[in-house]
């Protein structure tokens, strides 16, 4: 699918207006685009009313739907704390709800948004699944959601006959689509899921650092037992072990791209001593940290110092 966006002004739909009849949807905004890796968010191709910063976040005017196909970023609002957002995943914007959102700078993402407002879009949003507390939705019908996007941005970008009533009823079943995924995967889930990133976000961001989580799961409302069997359903592994997952990660990116030595290594990604870290290092990769650079070093005809 071709990259794409578009955005009414108020001139553009008060003549839509007056051209045909209000179906209770006006959408002002449409695109799809391509993040890439190592690129700053948003664009500047964003108009000044939807351009943020990071730092001072923003707010609207309107609702949006914003699907994320691919990549992982993060995302925040005033009822969410900042939670890791993977490809597969929807997000619903509500007007006067401070929120931000960013792909990762080493993954970027490929989303898709709409935005939109209107009297029956406000009774569509006010049903039981959406609310501004769960903004956050993995859909179980991407093939189908992203075909709907397809034929919406066809729509508004050739502009044939009733176009505007088509996108609104393409818009309609874009949060069709979004309603029936929320109901196949329930409300609970959603709430588990959401906490479990919420953790994974924390455990992401102080990785080389002793993390307490019964004190998290206690910061979270939660308890440590809830915790640690949500987190290992959703992602796998348990807490504890996805940290510890985690610094290993680091640790090889580390042997492969740098020439700190190992005991350096071990001190930068929070072990508490060489031999641990050794014994943890060679249990995760089979090989000991020195035995790991040495063969990357050989495979990619680097010298050994």
């Amino acid at each position: 699918m071709e990259l794409y966006r578009r955005y009414f002004d108020e001139v553009q739909l008060q003549a839509l207006a007056e051209q045909t009849p209000s179906w209770g949807v006006d959408i002002l905004t449409i695109g799809h685009n391509i993040h890439l890796p190592k690129k700053e968010y948003p664009d500047p191709n964003h108009p000044n009313q939807y351009c943020f910063d990071w730092n001072q976040g923003r707010t609207l005017d309107e609702f949006q739907l914003v699907y994320i196909a691919n990549g992982q970023g993060v995302f925040e609002s005033e009822y969410v704390s900042c939670t890791l957002v993977e490809g597969g995943t929807a997000f619903l914007l509500y007007p006067g709800v401070w929120h931000r959102f960013k792909p990762s700078y080493d993954t970027g993402w490929e989303e898709f948004w709409v935005g939109f407002r209107g009297h029956y879009a406000e009774y569509l949003m006010r049903q039981e699944c959406f609310s501004p507390q769960l903004p956050l939705m993995r859909i179980d019908l991407r093939a189908e959601l992203l075909n709907v996007f397809t034929r919406l941005t066809d729509t508004l970008k050739y502009e044939g006959i009733a176009y505007q009533q088509i996108a609104t009823c393409q818009v309609i079943q874009l949060l069709g689509l979004v309603y029936t995924s929320a109901l196949m995967g329930d409300s609970s889930r959603t709430q588990r899921e959401q906490l479990v990133h919420q953790v994974r976000y924390q455990v992401q961001g102080n990785w080389n650092k002793e993390i307490d989580f019964k004190t998290l799961a206690q910061e979270k409302n939660v308890s440590y037992v809830w915790l640690r069997k949500s987190f290992k359903e959703v992602m796998g592994v348990a807490p504890g072990q996805y940290h510890l997952n985690l610094k290993i990660e680091k640790a090889m990116q580390m042997l492969q791209e740098t020439d700190l030595s190992v005991s350096e290594i071990a001190y930068q990604t929070g072990f508490e001593s060489l031999f641990y870290f050794s014994r943890i290092f060679k249990k995760k990769a089979d090989l000991s940290p020195t035995e790991f650079r040495a063969k990357w070093n050989s495979k990619h005809g680097i010298a050994s110092t």
